[in-house]
């Protein structure tokens, strides 16, 4: 039984007649999370987290009409079984599980495995049929842990403040910013913010997130002297006015396309930091195996080769295309070889991971 289809709306329940993260207007949309590449508005009626209303209200206007739920709580849509689980993406993120007449399908979103503060950990689905992201979907991306990340976040920011410099991170404004927030230690200095990070840290704030203070830049009080001072902005800010105005500052990103060393070259930036809210390989892995899944269906990214070693494994696979473009303010090297300093990353996947078990029913 087919529970998702593709329409040029966007992932459609034909028998509970809703879609989920269309990307044009539709009567029923449900929201996995508030990213503007799930997230568009001009729909009569949404539904989201309780944990991601605040969010996905700044993005979708005050005049949209947005239901809430606690993850995991049920409720039917014209005889459909649906409910919301931690995706462990962003704030609210959530996987959709859609269940009618006894199958079961999983929409994840975007997803990440490993636990941090700013929202719910990802959480394991059993399903039939596991609609998976695949953004970072190449052996290469191996992310390191965060607390080593933020530690050289908090080294290279402690430099610039002994240099009397301001130390611009770039980072997305919806999750990104508020994980490098929730990480840093703040008593390095103070910390100002651009207007897009600083609206989305008051949600998280109303959400029951503990963030450190930040103040928006270019508050009349504040000084002009920005040594010592943390800047987070979106990408989308590098080169602008507002970036201009902390001088002769430092600039990192926080990005998993950090991992690869020409990227940060090519984006024109002193640091790369490998932080990402997107499972990297064997986070990928280890979702579809815990989903017990027997068919995998993969969602943009680099589908191909993640698609071509499940086969390997035996599992049944395909590819659904959709409009979905992961973190809309990051750029993605090439899909097809991954050009390093030292030289190419091969896009071969060698059957080094996790091994997938199919053998048990799922429900």
């Amino acid at each position: 039984m087919v529970l998702i289809r593709e329409t040029s709306e966007g992932l459609y329940c034909e028998a509970g007649d809703f879609y989920v993260d269309p990307w044009r207007r539709v009567p029923r949309a449900i929201i996995t999370h508030a990213h503007a590449d799930h997230a568009r508005p001009g729909s009569e009626r949404y539904l989201t987290t309780q944990d991601g209303k605040h969010v996905l209200r700044s993005r979708m206007g005050a005049q949209a009409a947005i239901d809430s739920v606690a993850y995991g709580e049920p409720l039917t849509i014209n005889g459909v079984r649906v409910s919301l689980h931690p995706a462990g993406h962003v704030l609210g993120s959530a996987q959709i599980r859609i269940e009618y007449r006894g199958e079961v399908w999983v929409v994840s979103g975007d997803y990440k495995v490993e636990a941090e503060r700013t929202c719910a950990a990802f959480e394991p689905v059993r399903c039939h049929t596991f609609i998976s992201e695949c953004t970072f979907g190449l052996p290469v991306y191996r992310w390191p842990a965060q607390s080593a990340v933020m530690g050289q976040i908090n080294d290279w920011w402690l430099r610039c403040a002994e240099q009397s410099r301001a130390a611009i991170v770039f980072a997305y404004s919806l999750g990104k910013a508020q994980r490098v927030l929730a990480g840093v230690d703040s008593s390095i200095g103070p910390i100002v913010c651009h207007p897009a990070v600083q609206q989305i840290n008051e949600d998280y704030r109303a959400s029951g997130v503990e963030l450190p203070a930040t103040s928006l830049a270019g508050q009349p009080s504040q000084t002009k002297q920005w040594g010592g001072t943390l800047v987070i902005a979106p990408p989308a800010a590098a080169g602008s006015t507002w970036v201009k105005k902390f001088g002769n500052a430092s600039t990192g990103m926080a990005s998993g396309w950090m991992l690869i060393r020409g990227t940060r070259r090519w984006r024109a930036v002193d640091r790369g930091f490998v932080l990402s809210d997107h499972a990297d390989w064997p986070g990928l892995l280890t979702a579809i195996r815990e989903s017990e899944a027997e068919q995998i269906l993969l969602t943009h990214g680099q589908t191909a080769p993640m698609q071509r070693w499940l086969a390997e494994q035996g599992v049944c696979c395909g590819a659904l295309k959709t409009q979905f473009s992961g973190e809309a303010e990051e750029i993605e090297p090439s899909a097809d070889t991954v050009q390093q300093s030292d030289g190419v990353v091969e896009t071969e996947v060698q059957p080094e991971s996790p091994v997938i078990n199919q053998q048990e029913s799922a429900g």
